[in-house]
C-alpha cells in the first residue's frame, strides 16, 4: 500500500515546517508504517518545492548510507540520496548559526564539483572522473527534522536525506594524480583529534559513490549538471555540534575545511 498523493504534499509541507522552525515533530513511519521508499522520495520532492518556491536553488547532491553499519541499523542495503540548496551552502571557515538547527550532527567527506552535464544510467567511475571538475574537503552537518533522531529509511529519505548545511573547503584538487580510496583524514573539534577516516569508508570508493548516485538518477530521468555539488558520503564518525564549537579536517591530498558554530 501507498500513501495518496495528497498525504505526500501534506507531509512534504509538513517536514518544510519543521525545517523553518527548527520544531521537530514525530517519525512519519509511526503515523505510515507501510511508508515506502518510493513515497518518501516523493515526499522530499514535495519538501524541496517549497524551498525552491521561497527562491532557494537547487546546487548538489548528497549521497547518505555510505557505510554497512548505518545500512544495517536502518535494515537497507543501497544508499539514498537528498538536494543541496543554496541555502546550505557555506565557505571554509564560516561561522554557523546553531540555532537554524534542531539537533545537527557533522560529517567529513570529499564532495566533488561536476564539469560537465552527465546522465545515467549505465555509468561507470572512469564516465564520472571524466565529468569531474575537482574534488574539495567537505563538513556536511546533517540535521534531522525527526525528533530525536528516531528515524528509518523512509523517514531520513522524506526528510531529504536529514540534510541540514555544508562546507566545502577552499582547496582544490583535480582527481588525475589521486587515489581516493587511501585518501586519509583527520577530524577535529574543539582542538581535539576525535575521528580517522579514508575515502574507501563511501562505498569502497567516493568515485564509486558519486557513480551510483548518477545511475540511480538516471533511472528518475535525472542528470548531474555542470557545476553541481555532490558530497560522497561520510568517511568517519558523525559528531554532534552546538554553539562554541569549532571543527576542523585535513584529507591527504585535498587540504582542510574548517567552521565553527555560533548562537
Amino acid at each position: 500500500m501507498t500513501i495518496q498523493p495528497f498525504n505526500i504534499e501534506a507531509l512534504g509541507a509538513r517536514l518544510h515546517h519543521a525545517l523553518e522552525t527548527a520544531c521537530a515533530i514525530d517519525p512519519l513511519t509511526v503515523e505510515f508504517p507501510q511508508l515506502s521508499v518510493s513515497d518518501a522520495y516523493a515526499i522530499q520532492h514535495a519538501m524541496i518545492a517549497h524551498r525552491t518556491a521561497r527562491g532557494d536553488r537547487v546546487v548538489g547532491k548528497k549521497i547518505g548510507i555510505t557505510s554497512k553499519v548505518v545500512m544495517d541499523m536502518l535494515d537497507v542495503d543501497q544508499p539514498d540520496f537528498g538536494v543541496l540548496l543554496s541555502s546550505m551552502s557555506y565557505d571554509d571557515g564560516a561561522s554557523i548559526s546553531a540555532s537554524r538547527f534542531i539537533a545537527p550532527r557533522a560529517e567529513g567527506e570529499i564532495a566533488f564539483v561536476i564539469a560537465d552535464d552527465i546522465h545515467g544510467p549505465g555509468l561507470t567511475p572512469a564516465d564520472l572522473l571524466a565529468s569531474i571538475a575537482y574534488a574539495v574537503p567537505c563538513f556536511e552537518i546533517v540535521d534531522s527534522r525527526i525528533r530525536d533522531w528516531k528515524i528509518r529509511i523512509a523517514d531520513t529519505i522524506a526528510d531529504n536525506g536529514s540534510s541540514g548545511a555544508f562546507v566545502l573547503g577552499d582547496a582544490i584538487a583535480p582527481l588525475n594524480a589521486l587515489d581516493l580510496r587511501c585518501a586519509g583524514m583527520v577530524l577535529e573539534k574543539n582542538g581535539q583529534i576525535i575521528g580517522t577516516g579514508a575515502g574507501a569508508a563511501a562505498l569502497g570508493d567516493p568515485l564509486a559513490s558519486i557513480t551510483w548516485l548518477a545511475n540511480q538518477l538516471g533511472e528518475l530521468g535525472i542528470g548531474l549538471k555542470a557545476g553541481e555539488v555532490v558530497l560522497s558520503g561520510s568517511l568517519s564518525i558523525m559528531f554532534p555540534v552546538a554553539a562554541g564549537d569549532s571543527i576542523a579536517m585535513t584529507i591527504s591530498g585535498l587540504g582542510s575545511c574548517r567552521a565553527r558554530f555560533v548562537e
